[in-house]
C-alpha cells in the first residue's frame, strides 16, 4: 500500500456516511488529515483473524469481504464501493478481524485508527459522539442485513430438509 498525496475535499468527505452530521471545521481539521493508502488489485487491506485498530473508508474502487469456513473454504460475503468503510468492528471491541478484505480494483482508502479516535474524543467530544453513533448505526444496518440472510437461509433449510 503507497500513500499518496491527493486528499479529498471537505464536501467529498462530508457525504460519507461515518462523517455525517460532522461539522466541516472537524472535517477539515481532522478527517482530512488522516492517511490515505492506495492499493492494487488483489491487495489485502488486512486478513481474517489478524489484530487491528483501525477502520477504513473507501474513496475509489471497490473491496470484497471474504470469510473461511472451518474447512478453510473462502466465501464472499460482501462488496464495498465507495462511501463504504469497514474494519471498524476492531476498533469497537478489540477483537481479532472477522474477515479478510482485498481491493478487486485500484482503490483509494482513508485509514483510521483508535489512536485517531481517541485524539478526536479528547479534542471534541460533540464529533466523537457523532463518528461513533454512525459506526453504531451502520453495524445495526449490516446486523438487521445478516438476520434477514440468515432467517431465509434457516427457511431454506427446513423446506428442504421436510421434503424428504
Amino acid at each position: 500500500m503507497s500513500v499518496p498525496s491527493d486528499v479529498p475535499s471537505v464536501d467529498e468527505l462530508a457525504e460519507i456516511g461515518l462523517f455525517g452530521g460532522l461539522d466541516r471545521e472537524v472535517i477539515a481539521n481532522f478527517v482530512q488529515r488522516l492517511p490515505i493508502l492506495r492499493l492494487s488489485p488483489g491487495e489485502v487491506v488486512f486478513r481474517e483473524g489478524e489484530t487491528g485498530r483501525e477502520l477504513f473508508v473507501l474513496l475509489q474502487g471497490e473491496m470484497e469481504v471474504v470469510k473461511h469456513s472451518k474447512t478453510q473454504r473462502e466465501s464472499r460475503v460482501a462488496i464495498f464501493g465507495p462511501g463504504d468503510w469497514f474494519g471498524e468492528m476492531s476498533i469497537l471491541d478489540i477483537m481479532p478481524r472477522s474477515a479478510t478484505v482485498r481491493a478487486l480494483a485500484p482503490a483509494r482508502v482513508l485509514r483510521m485508527s483508535a489512536h485517531d479516535l481517541d485524539v478526536l474524543y479528547r479534542r471534541d467530544i460533540k464529533a466523537y459522539a457523532i463518528v461513533v453513533l454512525n459506526i453504531a448505526r451502520e453495524m445495526s444496518r449490516r446486523l438487521r442485513v445478516a438476520d434477514g440472510i440468515l432467517a431465509d437461509v434457516m427457511a431454506n433449510l427446513a423446506e428442504t430438509y421436510s421434503r424428504r
